[in-house]
């Protein structure tokens, strides 16, 4: 029977039955029968735990998952701290202790060669990767290969899609970020790449510091949670990155490398510092900064490639950006790009009222300086790109400040973010359910209900 259990009502409890002399009365025979037999459901319907562990299966994993991030949280910032006046060497050893082949070291082709020389001291077996933008200077391919040789390692390069590279120059041209800004183009050429290399790892190793940049790297930790990008597991808090140079100067770092005889890129002797790519980077003159041979045609604070924004300091003294005053948010705006339309109270009200609509939209309820939003920029963003020519609007709405309390009552805002599809021919918008907010897990959601 559908729906039914599948239960023996023909065990031990009808053996009496069997032993029992001939009854000739039919209607006495029915009684007995009646008296021996069991309901079906009889224990289900007192067993206080049955309803509850069918909720416990829906439930406590999300819970659980949770509790365990907060918990991980907690553990590396305790890390962190008992690290704090650690050596670098003694930082390495550490992170490549607990996570063995499943932590890699970013190298960008720059100082932090530092990082493999302070890998191969540990003595222990370590990972480097790069990101090959196809933009770099011809001295950064060249030291490449002097770094393999004079290690006797191969670097794993990752490379931007070649599709979206193509997008990007045959629309705006080889140069567009002297005009409209580097980000763009970083997000295609470094951040993009950089998430799916993260994807395959644990953990990974950086060359932060916290003097590389004025105001926007001075709360580095040695070790913590990524607040930006997501590891194997997936998901936030499944990541963790090291900066084991985050409480050493640059001028130390130049001290190492000349006393280990470590080689180093050629365009240092050339008056560069801080190296990125070719078109993006210049040296510097003597008494300025190092990263203002990056992207020197735009304001200081703006020298960061998205790479580490979850370091990034901003004024106001907090870190992420977050700036409160009376409840509200004094935030730079994330999400920004012409494939996601931003909609105001107006606009999403309107939305959610609608029976029927011209194509369905998918919405995110967001706060700007909440490190969770910062974390799926990227990945929602491309969702968007991604969506642009198959019928889904993507859209996003500021749902922090005075328009907390509305999204809590008409709009399911539980958390940041919040994550909503509005089917095409429903009135009920649908909650995304999952804390995994890569770009694949956004799109089987968004296939499903399309």
């Amino acid at each position: 029977m559908p729906g039914s259990l599948d239960v023996d009502i023909t065990g031990d409890e009808q053996a009496p039955l069997k032993e029992q002399k001939q009854v000739s009365s039919p209607i006495l025979r029915r009684r007995l029968v009646r008296r021996s037999l069991k309901p079906v459901f009889a224990e289900l319907k007192r067993n206080d735990s049955f309803v509850p562990a069918a909720a416990t299966a829906i439930v406590i994993p999300e819970v659980q998952e949770k509790v365990e991030k907060v918990e991980k949280v907690e553990y590396y910032e305790k890390l962190a701290k008992q690290l704090e006046h650690a050596s670098p060497l003694e930082i390495m050893d550490k992170a490549l202790e607990k996570f063995g082949n499943e932590i890699a070291i970013a190298f960008s082709g720059a100082e932090d060669v530092a990082l493999i020389e302070y890998a191969k001291l540990t003595g222990r077996p370590f990972r480097v990767f790069s990101l090959d933008t196809g933009r770099l200077n011809p001295e950064t391919y060249k030291f490449f290969d002097t770094v393999e040789k004079h290690y006797g390692i191969r670097i794993e390069y990752t490379f931007p899609d070649a599709v979206e590279v193509q997008g990007l120059v045959r629309t705006k041209g080889l140069f567009s970020f002297y005009e409209d800004g580097h980000q763009e183009c970083c997000r295609v050429r470094k951040v993009r790449p950089l998430r799916r290399a993260l994807k395959g790892l644990r953990a990974w190793i950086t060359g932060q510091r916290k003097d590389q940049s004025p105001g926007t790297r001075t709360e580095i930790p040695v070790v913590q949670v990524d607040p930006s990008f997501e590891g194997t597991e997936g998901g936030p808090g499944s990541l963790i990155k090291w900066n084991p140079v985050a409480n050493v100067d640059g001028v130390d770092i130049w001290s190492f490398l000349r006393a280990m005889n470590v080689p180093v890129n050629s365009l240092h002797s050339q008056g560069y510092v801080s190296i990125g790519c070719e078109p993006c980077t210049r040296p510097v003159l003597p008494g300025q900064h190092e990263r203002e041979g990056r992207w020197w045609w735009e304001d200081a604070k703006a020298k960061e490639c998205g790479l580490h924004k979850g370091n990034i300091k901003e004024e106001g003294g907090q870190v992420n950006g977050a700036a409160h005053t009376n409840g509200a948010v004094v935030e730079a705006d994330i999400f920004e790009t012409q494939s996601i339309v931003a909609l105001n109270r107006m606009g999403i009200e309107n939305l959610a009222k609608m029976e029927t609509r011209r194509e369905p939209w998918l919405v995110v309820l967001y706060a700007p300086w909440c490190q969770f939003c910062q974390a799926m920029e990227s990945s929602y963003i491309e969702l968007a790109d991604k969506l642009k020519e198959s019928g889904v609007k993507v859209g996003k709405f500021r749902a922090d400040g005075d328009q907390k309390a509305f999204a809590q009552q008409e709009l399911q805002l539980g958390s940041f973010p919040t994550i909503l599809f509005f089917p095409k021919h429903s009135s009920q918008a649908i909650k995304y359910p999952s804390e995994k907010r890569d770009v694949d897990s956004l799109m089987a959601f968004v296939n499903a209900l399309r």
